[in-house]
Parts: structure tokens; C-alpha cells; sequence
């Protein structure tokens, strides 16, 4: 069957008010590009003529601003899952206006085969290379791809040109069956594969091709500071540490490590230190920084979803192809981020909190408790499921006036069950076998702002006595109360909150 190659106009006009769709990508990285700005023209024009137009959108993970940043601006998205970045969306979800609701990235592509989200109208799909056979080899992230072209309508294909075809290969997708016929995914350590370099349809259910020379819309990374430094280089010494008391295998474990700027200080640091082995990595995220300590031979072997990197780095990556062919994979992420794989190979896990309290509660999502940041993404897949589970982050924000710890998180995402080590700029906070007022001191003298510090000890003074888990309703959102009062938490008064 011939493929029908066909406008971004012609493929958004296909789009009607109401649909779901499914979109590739996982971060910017093999994100449609070219159909979605359509979509949100259209979009416009349908409002402006009073007609109603919203569509479902999901993805795999946030996506580029053409994607999530123009069917935002278009007011064009009635829901939106599983995580997302863009502030113009971010805006839209916080007012109101589109309905997000937030997901563990591996159970996102099952969900949908469960039928948990409903019927999926088009999957519009980023390809080096598609055939009219129906094979289409994905770009530089994997995401739901699989999933939304096994359970997609119709599907919409941009071939982008800026991804050379000889990308086939670097992928592996596998698509576990479905209960009750569900077997063990077979994959061992970070290097097997299981499944196909491909993905391949029906070419009837392909409705069109969009030929497309688009970059990903990756952006360059925060350069490293002194803060980002000092906490990378307190979870080298920390992995350093448990590898000499032998509670670490001699070989080292796999990493996992979020993104963003303190992921590739900690990454740096890894590489630096002398005490940590050359490492692999299964991750969801390959970034600049694996990048470079693969060239190093560092990394000897890195498992991810999706190439995130910059620019600059993804044209290095290009230009040595062959190299990298054999040193990294990308797969679909209910494998990337699979409770399976990760407990059977033993991930060290090392993810980004937002806040966090004296008892070891995450708040990765959402700030004062009411307004969503980005999501909670993989972070819970790996937490739950990790060899050892570790979360950083500066202990204070916005100049000093917010504290990174608090009595109690305004929101909890992974809980201090799954929580084992947290480290800051300050230190390291080991809560494994301790009971909670043994957390409380860990991390308030070790972690916490020496700011806070006397703040936070008598908080816990006041709150304890003889009971199990030091709390007082009254002033346990004290903090927060303070923020919004005077803008600054330093300003926190507990005589005030205890008498209330």
C-alpha cells in the first residue's frame, strides 16, 4: 500500500472536537513538531467561529512547545496525561482549564491497553523512517509509541529527516502481553534486549505522512553551581562509602537519575570520584552528562527511554553513530521504568525532590499543595522498586525564604517507606532501620538549612512527648502558613501555632 503524503494542514483537518490522541515523544526528544501547531491553528479558527474544539491529549512524558505549548495557547486541550513541563500548560491545568490528571509513567502505556482512558481516536507519531509495509522506526524517545500504535484508530505519521534512518537499531520494543497472560519481562541486566528495532502497523492504518526537518526542541541544560556541585559529590561519597562497608556488590549496581541540572552534577561526580567503578545505566533519561562519561568509558552501557540531550551533543552523537549503537538502547517506558526490571537488577535510584519532611514524605509534584509543578513521573517507578532510594535537592529555595524542609509536605508523592537516603548541599540523611524521631533528627541535622535548623528542633520539641510520630496538626503546615503571610518562613512563629 502506498503511503499518501499529505500537509500538517491536511493531517490537522482530520482532527475533530472531542478526539484523543495519542502523541510520541518523552520529553522534547521524538515529539511531533509540525501536526500540533496545525491542530492548535485549527483550533483557533474553530473558536473564533464559536465552535467548541478540544481534544484528549497523552503522551509519555512533558513533550516540546510545539506540542504542549501550542494546544495550550489554543485552549485546544480537554485532558492531558501523564507529565508535563511547559509553563504555558502549566498555566492552563493551574486555572482551571484543562483537566490533568498525573500518573506513574510505566503504567501509562497498560493503562491504556486496559481501556482505562478510553477509546484513542489518532496516534500521531515521529519516524526516521517508515515504510509502506508498516514498519516505522522511531527518533530519540520511545515513550507510549508501541502502545498508541497497537491501539490507535488511525494513525499520522511525521517523517522527520533532521533523525538519520540508521537510528534503526538503537531501539527495543517490547510490549509485554496483558493479564492474565502476562509472562516475566526477559531482561536481565541493562544491555539485553527483548523485542523488535521497529514498530510495526497495518499500513491501512496509517492515514498519512507529514515530511518534516526539525530539530528536537531540547533546550541547553542550567550549568552546574556550587550547590548542584557539593550534592553530587555528597552521593558519590555516599555510593563510595556503601561499596567500601560491602553493602553495595563490588560491581556496582545500575543508576537511575532524574533530569535537570543537579541529575548531571550528580552524574559528573560519579564520574569523577575515584571510588565509584565504571557503572551502567537504566534509566528513563540519557542526558548530556552520560553522554560524556560514555566517551570516557564511564558509562560502559546506558538503558533509557528517550535521548535527551542537547543540541550540540545530539549532532556528536550523530556524527559517531556506530559508537553509540553499541553502548546504548531506547525503550518503550513501562520497560524502561518497570517495577520488574528495576528490583530484579537492583537500581540505585537518585531522583529530585521538591520538598520533603522531617519524617522522609516526598513532595515531588505540586507546590503549597494546590498547584501542579510538572508531575510526578518515573521518579515512583524506580523509589518503590530501588536497590537504594535516594532523593536530593538545595535545602532552601528563592534566596533562603523557603526551606526545602518542612513538619509536614503539603503534598505526598512517594513516602517514607520508599524513602531511604536524602542528601542536600548540607549532608546526608541515611533513614534506613530508623524509627521517625531517629528521621527527624538525620535530617534536620544533617540536611536542613543551618537557617532552620533551630526552628525545625523546636518544632519537634513542641510536637513530641511521649508518642510514636512527633505532630501537631495546629503548626504542622506552620511553615507554609508563614510563607504566605510574610513571603518568608525564617519568619515562623511556633508559640503562635502551638496556641492556636
Amino acid at each position: 500500500m502506498a503511503l499518501q503524503f499529505i500537509s500538517a494542514e491536511e493531517a490537522a483537518s482530520y482532527i475533530n472536537h472531542d478526539d484523543v490522541v495519542g502523541f510520541s515523544g518523552f520529553t522534547p526528544a521524538g515529539a511531533v513538531k509540525t501536526i500540533p501547531v496545525a491542530i492548535g491553528e485549527k483550533a483557533k479558527l474553530e473558536h473564533e467561529q464559536g465552535r467548541p474544539f478540544k481534544i484528549g491529549v497523552i503522551t509519555g512524558a512533558s513533550t516540546g512547545d510545539s506540542l504542549d505549548g501550542s494546544l495550550a495557547r489554543a485552549e485546544a486541550i480537554k485532558f492531558r496525561t501523564p507529565y508535563q513541563s511547559n509553563s504555558d500548560l502549566r498555566n492552563l491545568i493551574n486555572a482551571g482549564k484543562a483537566d490533568y490528571f498525573d500518573s506513574h509513567l510505566s503504567v501509562v502505556g497498560q493503562n491504556i491497553r486496559y481501556g482505562f482512558l478510553g477509546k484513542i481516536n489518532w496516534g500521531i507519531i515521529e519516524a526516521c523512517d517508515v515504510t509502506e509495509q508498516g514498519e516505522i522506526v522511531l527518533t530519540t524517545g520511545v515513550g507510549i509509541s508501541p502502545t498508541i500504535c497497537k491501539t490507535a484508530d488511525r494513525l499520522l505519521i511525521e517523517l522527520n529527516s533532521f533523525h538519520p534512518g540508521a537510528l534503526r537499531g538503537i531501539h527495543d520494543i517490547y510490549v509485554p502481553a496483558d493479564p492474565p497472560h502476562r509472562r516475566e519481562i526477559p531482561i536481565y541486566k541493562p544491555s539485553d534486549r527483548a523485542g523488535s528495532e521497529i514498530i510495526k502497523v497495518d499500513p491501512s492504518k496509517i492515514a498519512g505522512v507529514v515530511l518534516t526537518h526539525q530539530a528536537d526542541e531540547v533546550g541547553a541544560f542550567s550549568k552546574t553551581n556550587d550547590i548542584t556541585e557539593t550534592i553530587g559529590r555528597n552521593v558519590a561519597e555516599f555510593l563510595s562509602a556503601e561499596l567500601k562497608a560491602g553493602r553495595i556488590p563490588s560491581s556496582f549496581l545500575p543508576l537511575q537519575s532524574g533530569v535537570g541540572n543537579i541529575a548531571n552534577a550528580v552524574m559528573a561526580a560519579l564520574g569523577a570520584h575515584k571510588g565509584i567503578p565504571d557503572f551502567e545505566m537504566y534509566t528513563e533519561v540519557i542526558q548530556d552528562s552520560v553522554i560524556s562519561l560514555m566517551e570516557q568509558g564511564r558509562v560502559t552501557f546506558a538503558s533509557g527511554c528517550s535521548l535527551t540531550v542537547s543540541p550540540e551533543m545530539l549532532k556528536q552523537v550523530y556524527d559517531n553513530l556506530r559508537f553509540f549503537h553499541d553502548r546504548m538502547v531506547l525503550r518503550p517506558q513501562e520497560i524502561s521504568n518497570s517495577p520488574e526490571i528495576a528490583r530484579r537488577i537492583g537500581i540505585i535510584s537518585i531522583n529530585t525532590a521538591l520538598e520533603a519532611d522531617l519524617f522522609g514524605n516526598i513532595n515531588s509534584t505540586s507546590v503549597m499543595g494546590r498547584k501542579m509543578m510538572n508531575g510526578i513521573g518515573g521518579s515512583g517507578d524506580f523509589t518503590r522498586n530501588a536497590y537504594i532510594s535516594i532523593f536530593t535537592c538545595p535545602s532552601v529555595a528563592k534566596g533562603g525564604k523557603i526551606s526545602a524542609f518542612v513538619p509536614m509536605v503539603s503534598h505526598t508523592d512517594h513516602s517514607e517507606h520508599s524513602v531511604q537516603i536524602i542528601i542536600t548541599e548540607q549532608g546526608i540523611a541515611d533513614l534506613r532501620s530508623k524509627s521517625p524521631k531517629a528521621k527527624m533528627d538525620a535530617i534536620i541535622n544533617n540536611c536542613v538549612h543551618p537557617d532552620y535548623r533551630q526552628a525545625l528542633r523546636d518544632y519537634a520539641s513542641l510536637a513530641g512527648g511521649d508518642t510514636h510520630t512527633p505532630c501537631t496538626l495546629a503548626a504542622a503546615f506552620g511553615m507554609h502558613l508563614e510563607l504566605e503571610k510574610s513571603g518568608d518562613m525564617r519568619n515562623v512563629n511556633w508559640a503562635d501555632s502551638f496556641r492556636k
